[in-house]
C-alpha cells in the first residue's frame, strides 16, 4: 500500500523555514503554501506542512509546545550510508540548524539528530544491512531468531 505522509509542525518564520529545508535538498510546493504555511516536499510521498504557530493553534484546543524547550515528536529518515547521514547534518548545520547531541554509533546503526531553527527534531540514520551485521548485533540476533 502506497500512501502519502503529511507531517505538520509549528514554525515561527516561514522564510527561514523555506531556506533551511531547501538547503537540505527539499522542494517547496507553492500550490500548497501561503502566508500561513509552507509545504516542504521531502520526497514523492513525504511532506512537511510547516505552519505558523498562530495558525497551527487553530487546529487544536491543546497547547502548542515550544520545540526549543520540549520535544513532542521526531521524524527520522534512513539513508544509504554513514556519509549521507553526515552530509545531511552538515547541510542542516550550515543552514542554521543545531545538533542537540553527539552522533550515536551502535555498530549496526549510526544515527545523528538535527534540530531545525525552530527546534523541530529530525533524525538521520544508517542501518547496516542484516547480512553485513556482526554476530552479536541486535539485528543479527533478531534475524537468527526468526530463521
Amino acid at each position: 500500500m502506497v500512501t502519502n505522509v503529511f507531517i505538520s509542525l509549528p514554525v515561527s518564520d516561514l522564510e527561514r523555514t523555506k531556506a533551511f529545508y531547501t538547503a537540505l535538498g527539499c522542494a517547496i510546493n507553492p500550490e500548497m503554501s501561503d502566508e500561513n504555511g509552507v509545504c516542504v516536499v521531502w520526497d514523492d510521498n513525504v511532506y512537511f506542512m510547516m505552519i505558523t504557530r498562530e495558525f497551527f493553534a487553530t487546529f487544536t484546543e491543546k497547547p502548542i509546545v515550544d520545540p526549543k524547550v520540549s520535544l513532542q515528536t521526531s521524524a527520522s529518515f534512513a539513508l544509504d550510508s554513514r556519509e549521507e547521514v553526515d552530509a545531511a547534518i552538515a547541510k542542516g548545520l550550515a543552514a542554521g540548524g543545531t545538533e542537540p547531541q553527539p552522533a550515536q554509533d551502535y555498530g549496526f546503526m549510526y544515527s545523528r539528530d538535527l534540530d531545525d531553527p525552530d527546534g523541530n527534531s529530525l533524525g538521520f540514520l544508517y542501518m547496516v544491512p542484516a547480512g553485513e551485521q556482526g554476530a552479536g548485533s541486535p539485528v543479527a540476533a533478531a534475524s537468527d531468531a526468526t530463521s
